[in-house]
């Protein structure tokens, strides 16, 4: 029986530990490598919440700023059993909850400040309870983006942590735009304040730009012994460098993604997603879940600043339970850059989809919360468009409903290292109308499962995109056949777990399944 762990920002095998598709990978993953007769072990920061109704396994006793700091590590109950899957916490008063999805924290004066903290705090315990065998005599260590990378930090240069060398560590990609950069020296959250006792390998570990500072996601990338991106497409465009808008590619760590694949040790493999034990709403409910979902978030405390707008969006939402519209885009995101550049820069070919489908008795129901600007803009948008249909909110409830109940998903992510968002539309029979990035190349066909633009520049891009939807509306509206087929074709459509994980044992963790 090999041995696992993983180590990660989040955790969707626990309640409330989810802000992004990185949850339902480290949730996903074990369950697949249980049903194989392995053993995993899942450990996340507990955010100051998700210990408390766990049960206490051991202080950790670590040395950090040239004194001693004490974490505890719980065992925590999971949403769903699995055999041989365990799930634990690491509590420390420092590692605090935030302000996105109570797990990640917004510094925008000094970016990644206080998550660098809370991480170091957390991958310094992960350490300590590796090297006392609370997770017993592991094989695979598999870290998840830059909040985890730290303990490769230690592997190579910690000599407390020596015992690290032993064990194979896996590195995945989930956003290579977030890379964790903190100063090396004169800040508190730097390296040295942490680690005084450490000589600083500057080559080794500084970014490019910043050559004062390290790079927590190259750190990852330099010294994993295998290095995933989540999709196959998503690897090849991280070896080239970034132009964007135009691309978005290696983010300034290409020339260390052509290292790792030159050595082989990068390999892109497509996420998978769940089939099974579907949490779905009931049909016919979309507006009815929006409408409730308003309700409930006119009546918090911290929902007061935005009420005149969650009313005004609660008044169009009534008038289509009596008269329904006849076509249905939506997407549900944060609102980030990655997701919705193309809107933010360029307003009006968001308008150009709504003057379009308000031909064809259209609508677009966007969800999200995020950037303070995209709020803004599509806020603005909303007042002056009766068929665009902001919910400034999240609920899974409403959810569920997108993904059951609408006819068009739309992803126009700027890139997209694989997305979850269209498989989960495809599952229910939805086309999707994707930017041909990343991921989305790998997963939607165009006229065959869905509907895909793309472009030599930014303008193209938008033009195209603008296009393509002409000849959604057309197919919908005057070819209910080919319509038909495309809703078959990405019903039918199976990215499973079983496979990518097939391929995990294969390239990532040289075990065979």
């Amino acid at each position: 029986m090999n041995n696992f762990l993983f180590v990660a920002a989040e955790n969707d095998g626990i309640a409330k530990c989810k802000a992004g598709g990185m949850g339902d990978v480290v949730r996903d993953v074990p369950r697949q490598i249980s049903e194989r007769g392995d053993r995993v072990h899942i450990v996340v920061p507990s955010y100051s919440r998700l210990h408390q109704n766990g049960s206490f396994k051991t202080h950790l006793n670590i040395q950090l700023r040239g004194i001693t700091y004490t974490a505890e590590l719980y065992e925590v109950i999971p949403k769903k059993e699995y055999k041989n899957v365990h799930h634990y916490v690491i509590h420390h008063p420092e590692i605090e909850a935030g302000d996105i999805a109570h797990i990640y924290h917004n510094d925008p004066k000094e970016p990644f400040y206080t998550d660098a903290i809370k991480y170091i705090i957390f991958c310094t315990a992960v350490a300590e309870a590796i090297k006392k065998g609370s997770f017993g005599r592991l094989d695979i260590v598999h870290l998840h983006d830059w909040h985890s990378s730290l303990l490769l930090f230690l592997k190579t240069y910690h000599p407390a942590y020596s015992v690290l060398k032993q064990i194979r560590f896996v590195y995945t990609i989930h956003n290579l735009a977030i890379q964790g950069i903190r100063p090396f020296d004169n800040n508190y959250s730097s390296i040295k304040n942490w680690f005084p006792e450490i000589p600083i390998d500057h080559r080794g570990l500084m970014d490019y730009r910043y050559q004062d500072c390290i790079n927590l996601m190259a750190v990852g990338i330099r010294f994993a012994d295998a290095v995933h991106t989540v999709s196959p497409s998503y690897k090849e465009d991280v070896l080239l460098p970034s132009r964007p808008p135009e691309f978005i590619g290696g983010e300034n760590l290409e020339s260390d993604l052509q290292k790792a694949n030159n050595e082989g040790r990068l390999f892109g493999v497509l996420n998978g997603s769940n089939y099974a034990n579907i949490r779905v709403a009931e049909t016919g409910n979309i507006y009815r879940n929006i409408l409730k979902a308003i309700f409930i978030w006119l009546q918090e405390e911290s929902k007061k600043y935005k009420a005149d707008f969650l009313a005004h969006t609660g008044e169009k939402v009534v008038e289509f339970l009596k008269e329904p519209p006849s076509f249905v885009v939506s997407s549900v995101a944060r609102l980030t850059e990655q997701k919705f550049y193309f809107f933010k820069r360029s307003p009006e070919s968001l308008i150009t989809i709504l003057e379009q489908l308000e031909k064809v008795n259209g609508v677009f129901i966007l969800l999200g919360t995020g950037d303070p600007d995209y709020e803004t803009l599509f806020r603005e948008v909303s007042y002056n468009h009766k068929n665009f249909i902001f919910i400034n909110g999240q609920s899974e409830d409403v959810i569920d409903s997108l993904y059951l109940e609408t006819d068009l998903y739309i992803m126009p992510s700027l890139f997209e290292p694989c997305g979850i968002s269209q498989m989960l539309a495809m599952r229910n029979g939805h086309p999707c109308l994707v930017h041909q990035t990343g991921g989305l190349k790998d997963t939607v066909k165009h006229l065959k499962t869905g509907f895909c633009f793309d472009g030599e520049s930014y303008d193209e891009k938008i033009r195209n995109m603008n296009e393509v939807l002409a000849q959604v509306l057309d197919i919908f509206t005057n070819d209910k056949t080919q319509w038909k087929k495309i809703q078959d074709n990405a019903r039918k459509m199976r990215f499973t777990w079983e496979k990518s994980v097939d391929d995990y044992y294969k390239y990532l963790y040289s075990i065979n399944p």
